[in-house]
């Protein structure tokens, strides 16, 4: 599934090509998604600007002078950009939405929502924002200055859920999810299943660290292909061969060459060393 460097690499892929484009047409092959997709709503957009486009956790956000289109990948979504006049780029099989937008000098672009399992969605928001039912009571982005040590630390009492889950609750913190969570407790040396409550503030003063440092490495990088991710001009994210726990479980640590381990922590496959992740 898409993560927040995922999501961010792909806005920054985009970005170029939406804002301050003009909306020229929006197609849609297939309004089942997560959610129905409002076509009659997103026709109505033809004609305007996108003035603004930003992530929030991992939704992607276009801004119109008539609402917001919020984008979500999915589990294993992703945009595409090319030359609406390109024959040699038909639509593909799963490419379930179509942006065709123009730049001031009336070049064309397409920005494709791919989408095999269905699972993302693509919604119209009318009312302020920040205050839709996906995105009210979301926690702070983990790359903001808000997010820290004594957040976390403050967040933390009197929670007994594994602090892996902790730090994947996005009530907590946005964008967090399974890769970097385990990636990040190996950096600060913490075990997963350790209940929130028992870390004391200087350890989330390194987690917080660490987690940012881990999601700006993977931002830089990419993004993270395991499966079907790729960036917005279709290229791999390259990531992945800087994990050091996840997906690693029966290699060798990086650090200690002691054997890598998987356990199940809230139904999701976690990945750690035994031996230097001892607290």
């Amino acid at each position: 599934m898409p993560e927040l460097p995922e999501v961010e690499t792909t806005l920054r892929g985009i970005e170029a090509y939406v804002v301050g484009a003009l909306i020229k047409d929006i197609v849609v092959r297939n309004a089942s998604l997560r959610w129905p997709v409002p076509v009659k709503e997103l026709s109505q957009l033809v004609g305007l600007k996108i003035f603004k486009a930003e992530r929030r956790a991992k939704y992607i956000l276009l801004h119109t002078s008539e609402g917001v289109i919020l984008l979500h990948l999915g589990m294993s979504g992703s945009l595409s950009v090319v030359d609406t006049k390109d024959s040699t780029k038909p639509p593909k099989k799963h490419d379930h939405i179509e942006f065709q937008v123009a730049d001031s000098s009336g070049n064309l672009k397409s920005i494709r929502l791919n989408d095999p399992r269905r699972f993302g969605c693509c919604l119209l928001i009318k009312e302020p924002v920040l205050s839709h039912k996906l995105l009210a009571n979301l926690g702070p982005e983990p790359l903001k200055d808000e997010f820290d040590g004594a957040y976390l630390f403050k967040r933390s009492r009197g929670r007994s859920v594994a602090v892996k889950n902790f730090v994947m609750d996005g009530k907590v913190v946005v964008g967090v999810g399974n890769i970097y969570a385990s990636e990040a407790l190996f950096s600060a040396k913490i075990w997963p299943s350790m209940a929130a409550k028992r870390l004391s503030r200087k350890r989330y003063d390194l987690l917080a660290k660490v987690i940012k440092a881990v999601l700006l490495d993977a931002i830089t990088a990419g993004g993270t292909t395991l499966n079907d991710f790729t960036q917005a001009d279709g290229k791999p994210g390259y990531f992945k061969q800087a994990l050091s726990v996840y997906g690693r479980d029966g290699q060798e640590c990086v650090v200690c060459k002691t054997t890598i381990k998987a356990m199940i922590i809230g139904q999701r496959n976690t990945f750690y060393c035994p031996k230097c992740q001892t607290f």
